[in-house]
């Protein structure tokens, strides 16, 4: 169980990190809820289904340019999946620099996503 529930999380990392909208939404229960805590910079918010689910990515994906994406630990137990991770990115709109560190705790029940919850730091790198 814990392999697989790793490997559906991998899977939708490199789904985000290819801008693949539909294959994203594709490892989410109909179900989930994803949870924001925001950062500094970065509003909060709740997402719920895989309509919040596709709304969370879209925002992202139209909103900033991913420089670089970047899950470095994994920590398995179970079907929870907690990835410590960090990411750069550029805000399209005024081209400000991001970079963020974060924490996501997923849980997966039958190979798909039900909770993602993220708690996040971030700082402005370029003005």
């Amino acid at each position: 169980m814990e392999n697989l529930a790793k490997a559906v999380v991998e899977k939708m990392f490199t789904a985000f990190s290819c801008g693949e909208v539909e294959e994203f939404v594709g490892t989410v229960s109909e179900d989930t809820v994803w949870i924001y805590h925001g950062t500094q910079i970065i509003p909060k918010g709740i997402y719920e289904g895989k309509e919040g689910a596709r709304k969370f990515i879209n925002g992202i994906l139209k909103s900033t340019e991913i420089i670089s994406f970047e899950p470095q630990q994994y920590i398995v137990e179970g079907n929870n999946v907690v990835v410590l991770g960090q990411e750069h990115q550029r805000v399209k709109r005024s081209g400000r620099e991001l970079k963020q560190k974060w924490v996501q705790v997923y849980t997966v029940e039958n190979n798909l996503i039900t909770r993602m919850e993220e708690f996040a730091t971030s700082e402005v790198v370029k003005e």
